[in-house]
């Protein structure tokens, strides 16, 4: 059983930051590409960014240069910096772990948790 618990979330003023955190726990071997993904009301659910287990990172178009996404792999934690905030970053965010329970097999499973509100206000 795997658990991932998000943290960080709320409201801000347009131009402020947030920082959200994703803390993975429970029966884990490893971990490869830990994400953030969000989602508006009525609108499907987009990448914001991700970072693999050696720091390489990816980044929507729509918030390079304002949002930075780290990791800690001793806590098997990843974290969301995000600055320069817009009404239109406003969504529910969610991270993803892609991740191996067992080192008895390659397969990797992907495991989400329960999202986070983040809401901007002009």
């Amino acid at each position: 059983q795997v658990q991932l618990v998000e943290s960080g979330g709320g409201l801000v003023q347009a131009g402020g930051s947030l920082r959200l955190s994703c803390a993975a726990s429970g029966i884990i071997f490893s971990i490869n590409t830990m994400g953030w993904y969000r989602q508006a009301p009525g609108k499907q659910r987009d990448l914001v960014g991700a970072i693999t287990r050696d720091g390489s990172t990816n980044y929507a178009d729509s918030v390079k240069g304002r949002f930075t996404i780290s990791r800690d792999n001793a806590r098997n934690t990843v974290y969301l910096q995000m600055d320069s905030l817009k009404p239109e970053d406003t969504a529910a965010y969610y991270c993803k772990a892609e991740l191996r329970s067992s080192p008895l097999t390659g397969r990797l499973d992907d495991y989400w948790g329960q999202g986070t509100q983040v809401t901007v206000t002009s």
